[in-house]
């Protein structure tokens, strides 16, 4: 009896596999076991605001094993990482069907051997996968190496890290995003009216991080058709510009780059266009430009991460435009890349859509990449953009600016 009841179970329990399999579910191996198999729609373009992808993870969240490590950066370089990252990441987990135990978020607060010591942390306690934005290229190495020496897998997030064999790179096309600030740059000059342009750049932290690189690469190829950075003074370009000065920020310091800026617009009276690598660079340039006295579509100045200061800028007309990266969209990608690796499964070229290799002046190998879609925001977009994904608060914005400015680019308070 108990034999017969045994058989039936077995019966009972093969048609349910049979079953899940017809509908997709899992496959049966020929030793009998089973294993789940990667979304066939999963791409790039998966993601949206609503997280609609992560729940078809839940079942290969469910056959992978160990924590999943997330370690942001800082709190003061973007005030990105802690009002959207670590909330998006936290939901993504969430709708992938992870439990609270299974994940861990942390921020290194900029400090590289907080980074490190949270990393083996995480490793201590089961991690097969870390998620780690470095804060330098020195850390990020310490992190890969220590991660590669316990076979756990390292998902590069927003900047990448360009050594090892087992790491993965997420993040918007940063070449792109400088691309972008360029033509974003050569438009507002056009309809400033802005007469032989005198252009001061202010970069990013080339001296820590490769991204900055990248993305000046982006914008110089832009203007000056040039792949390089920092340019020296003198360089021309076909349209009449002339570079007065190129400078790095050292360590993506606002407060440094508002010093830097202040120094060469005294230096040189002559400066009338300028490019930033971010929304914060161009606030540090723009106060010192109120500073000077200088009015609204005077002096250009860009920018990227679509701030809330960044978007009281344009539509003020201190900056001509920012690059906006939905960051609900990299957290998926990143928990997604993750949930796949923590099962043991291969990324879907779909995904892993890329690779990323090393700037120009800086060493390190090339890495599979999981490339993003950056875009160029100015007053004419940003209600269907960054207010549409409600990234920036428009009650915020527009208490900041007025009703009257806020209702001309199309957005209600």
């Amino acid at each position: 009896m108990r034999h017969t009841n045994s058989l039936r179970s077995v019966r009972r329990f093969g048609v349910l596999l049979g079953g899940l399999a017809t509908l997709g579910l899992v496959a049966v191996n020929g030793a009998g076991a089973t294993s789940v198999t990667v979304p066939s729609s999963l791409t790039v373009s998966s993601f949206n605001v609503h997280f609609t992808e992560m729940p078809a993870l839940k079942s290969l969240q469910k056959v992978g094993s160990g924590l999943v490590g997330v370690i942001l950066p800082d709190e003061t370089s973007s005030t990105r990482y802690v009002d959207f990252d670590a909330p998006y990441l936290a939901k993504a987990f969430k709708d992938a069907g992870y439990s609270s135990s299974q994940y861990k978020i942390d921020n290194a607060l900029g400090v590289d051997a907080t980074e490190l010591a949270d990393a083996e942390a995480d490793i201590s306690l089961g991690a097969k996968v870390l998620v780690m934005d470095p804060i330098d290229s020195t850390v990020g190495a310490e992190v890969e190496s220590y991660a590669a020496s316990h076979g756990v897998a390292l998902i590069s997030y927003d900047r990448a890290t360009f050594v090892g064999t087992n790491t993965y790179y997420v993040s918007f096309n940063n070449f792109k995003v400088g691309q972008l600030i360029g033509k974003g740059f050569e438009a507002c000059v056009s309809a400033w009216k802005i007469k032989s342009p005198q252009v001061f750049e202010l970069d990013g932290g080339e001296d820590t991080d490769p991204n900055a690189v990248s993305f000046a690469d982006g914008y110089n190829s832009i203007i000056w058709s040039r792949t390089s950075t920092p340019l020296s003074a003198g360089v021309t370009n076909n349209l009449g510009y002339t570079l007065v000065g190129d400078q790095i920020t050292p360590g993506w310091v606002n407060a440094t780059g508002g010093t830097i800026f202040e120094q060469q617009f005294t230096a040189h009276k002559n400066i009338n266009a300028t490019v930033e690598a971010n929304d914060g660079l161009a606030n540090a340039v723009i106060t010192d430009l109120k500073a000077a006295g200088i009015n609204p579509k005077t002096i250009p100045t860009t920018g990227q991460d679509a701030t809330l200061q960044g978007m009281e800028n344009i539509l003020q007309g201190y900056q001509c435009g920012s690059v906006y990266k939905p960051i609900y969209e990299e957290a998926q990608d990143a928990v997604a890349l993750a949930t796949i690796l923590r099962a043991g499964k291969t990324p879907p070229k779909a995904l892993v859509n890329s690779t990323t290799s090393p700037p120009s002046g800086v060493t390190g190998t090339t890495q599979p990449a999981s490339l993003l879609t950056p875009e160029w925001v100015t007053s004419a977009n940003m209600a269907t953009t960054v207010i549409a994904d409600k990234f920036v608060s428009a009650s915020a914005l527009c208490t900041a600016v007025g009703t009257k400015v806020c209702t001309k680019a199309g957005i209600k308070a």
